[in-house]
């Protein structure tokens, strides 16, 4: 339950200055088996990148997660530092899908735990906003206090009856606070389409949930000592906003 820098340890040690040492809880209980059918798009003796559905959180206080739906889909680690079960390594919103990584050893936990913390985890999202945003761009501001930054580009645009125009926009966010997507884009004006919490009331269509979703992770694999990197297809219904929105505009415009 002792990590060294970053690896398992023994008590023969001997401690020496500017070393981290980390002690794990004991979670002797596992969660319970939430049977939820996960894809996988890698997995090793040290971690796993899933896609995560929307609509259903990564952790907390009830049984329909990921975190209970982990051991049903991944398989039994065999390292001496395993952890009791697979664990989440960072968290994306209920509403949100996409990429997320999952440590199923210490090592693992602690390594890419770091790299979120050192910010050297390159993750993409994509999303449909309202509105056109430029060609591309920045945000930093403070979001309760604290420093965030994103970039982001404009991938595609197209007229609405509704909203004048939806966009679908790439976004690199180069910190991670709390809904530092969601946030920056309602503060520019451009709403992510089914944001109930910061978008335009009146705006959510009834059924889709959020338009935004993880689509990108690079991270440096602390076992084999490589950089890997991950990328999803765009989820299919944002095309298929932005196509019946086309057609409803140019039927529209055939009418008058």
């Amino acid at each position: 339950m002792i990590t060294v820098n970053g690896k398992p340890s023994t008590t023969g040690y001997l401690v020496r200055p500017g070393d981290e040492i980390i002690l794990f809880k004991d979670e002797s209980s596992p969660p319970k088996d939430y049977q939820l059918q996960l894809e996988i798009i890698y997995e090793d003796e040290h971690l796993a990148v899933i896609i995560k559905p929307a609509g259903i959180p990564t952790s907390g206080n009830q049984f329909k997660t990921i975190q209970n739906a982990l051991l049903y889909n991944l398989k039994e680690t065999k390292e001496p530092d395993a952890l009791n079960w697979p664990k989440p390594v960072h968290r994306l919103d209920a509403s949100t899908s996409g990429l997320l990584l999952i440590a199923k050893t210490k090592l693992a936990q602690v390594s890419l735990g770091k790299q979120f913390e050192d910010k050297t985890i390159q993750k993409i999202y994509h999303a449909v906003v309202i509105g056109k945003p430029d060609d591309t761009g920045e945000w930093k501001s403070k979001i309760e206090g604290k420093f965030a930054h994103t970039t982001f580009g404009t991938l595609e645009t197209v007229p609405s009856l509704r909203n004048e125009s939806l966009s679908l926009v790439k976004l690199h966010p180069h910190t991670g606070r709390t809904h530092q997507l969601r946030i920056h884009l309602s503060e520019a004006g451009f709403p992510i389409m089914g944001d109930k919490l910061y978008g335009t009331k009146g705006e959510v269509f009834k059924g889709k949930g959020l338009f935004l979703s993880s689509t990108g992770v690079k991270f440096f694999h602390p076992s084999i000592k490589e950089i890997l990197s991950f990328e999803m297809d765009i989820p299919a219904k944002f095309s298929s906003l932005l196509k019946r929105e086309n057609r409803r505009w140019e039927k529209y415009k055939g009418e008058k």
